[in-house]
């Protein structure tokens, strides 16, 4: 049997701010969270490695608090991956049945995965995940688990996840410079939706709305498995610089105001209503109403909200969505920001907090905290799997193959 890691740490190198969370795996397969560190980001941007030295520096300091809460040394940890480097296509893999009265078997589903991610890539790009999303068994489509039917040709339909060679590795090495190893990588927005999403939206069709410092990422599920994932250039930061140029104040205030006072729809606010704000260059405070600063913050979410539907409508999702949209990430905790959703999008629109762990579980309920308790829960769930499937175990469970395919069993 598998053996299983008692603490998991999941990491969450964003733009703004970095996130560690450690949860601690019980005997009944729950998951404890343990401890968390927080700092604020430096030297990465939009998922990528600007200034090493900085962006180390950061992630010692997350690191080292989550210790300081957990208790325990930190030695490894499961990395999420995000920026708009990463790239994602859907392929198809079709293979003959060879097996003993023509039984599907787990080596048929391994060699049809192989065939769907056996595309060629352009240099300085590697594949990160190939997750399964249906099979079709002769001419019956829709199936999950394959393994035990009986057939002369078996397809399936993956979604390959890419990223760029040299940022992964570049941020790999900033956490290695840390003392700490990389087990994994993991897409950000598939351990967001792990954290946040629930099996009736992934069946019926939900997106996953990201909203981080640099970028905003967002996946697509429907019937249950990943369709579609993509990544804007806009995020929480686009906002702070518009607030400081357009009320022309210092870059550190223009964030302190946005997440004390920001509002993402100026017509919620009481017109009479007025906040203090930093100015530049050592002169005093001034009083403005806080409409103003809803004013400088409404049309970028306006904007970042429109090019995410052109980016769902060009690929064919728009009427995919019967569960609605989720918002996860920092940016999801501003003010006003689901109403402005809500109006855009015509759809149901819920803030992403994560569930499913215990411990400090009130600690991590924000959407901010998504993707770090998102990543633990996914590296569980996939040693769970391991274990539940070392040699001894017999056919495959429905629930048991859409796990292995989702944490790269076929890969």
């Amino acid at each position: 049997m598998a053996q299983i890691e008692q603490y998991l740490v999941g990491l969450d190198v964003g733009t703004s701010s970095i996130v560690a969370v450690v949860a601690e795996a019980l005997e009944d397969g729950s998951l404890d969270v343990v401890g968390i560190g927080r700092a604020e980001s430096s030297g990465i941007r939009r998922g990528s490695v600007v200034n090493l030295d900085a962006a180390v520096e950061s992630i010692k300091q997350a690191i080292e608090e989550a210790e300081l809460t957990a208790g325990v040394e930190i030695d490894s940890v499961h990395l999420g991956l995000s920026g708009t480097h990463a790239k994602a296509f859907n392929s198809r893999g079709v293979v003959a049945v060879t097996g003993k009265n023509r039984e599907i078997t787990r080596e048929d589903v391994r060699r049809a995965i192989d065939a769907a991610k056996a595309v060629a890539l352009p240099s300085g790009r590697e594949i990160v995940h190939v997750l399964p999303q249906d099979f079709v068994v002769d001419e019956q489509e829709g199936i999950d688990a394959p393994v035990g039917m009986t057939g002369t040709r078996l397809e399936v339909n993956v979604h390959v996840v890419t990223g760029s060679t040299a940022s992964t590795q570049n941020v790999v090495a900033c956490v290695n410079r840390v003392g700490v190893a990389v087990v994994d990588t993991t897409l950000e927005q598939l351990a967001a939706a792990d954290a946040v999403l629930t099996e009736d939206e992934k069946e019926l069709g939900v997106a996953l709305v990201d909203i981080g410092g640099g970028t905003t990422d967002f996946a697509i599920y429907e019937k249950g498995s990943l369709w579609h994932t993509g990544a804007l250039a806009l995020g929480g930061e686009h906002l702070t610089n518009d607030i400081a140029v357009g009320l022309r104040m210092p870059i550190p205030d223009a964030e302190k105001t946005k997440r004390r006072y920001g509002c993402a729809l100026a017509s919620l606010l009481d017109e009479n209503e007025t906040i203090d704000v930093a100015s530049v260059g050592g002169r005093p405070q001034r009083t403005i109403p806080r409409r103003i600063l809803a004013d400088v913050i409404q049309p970028r979410v306006e904007d970042l909200f429109r090019r995410l539907w052109d980016e769902i409508r060009n690929d064919g999702y728009e009427r995919s969505l019967h569960s609605g949209i989720v918002l996860a990430g920092g940016t999801g905790m501003l003010d006003g920001i689901m109403e402005v959703a809500g109006q855009m999008f015509d759809l149901q629109i819920r803030r992403g907090h994560p569930v499913g762990v215990g411990g400090l579980a009130d600690h991590v309920s924000n959407p901010a905290f998504a993707t770090a308790v998102g990543l633990v829960m996914h590296a569980h769930r996939k040693q769970m799997a391991e274990r539940d499937q070392a040699p001894g175990v017999g056919v495959l469970s429905r629930t048991a193959l859409r796990l292995r395919g989702l944490f790269k069993e076929f890969f």
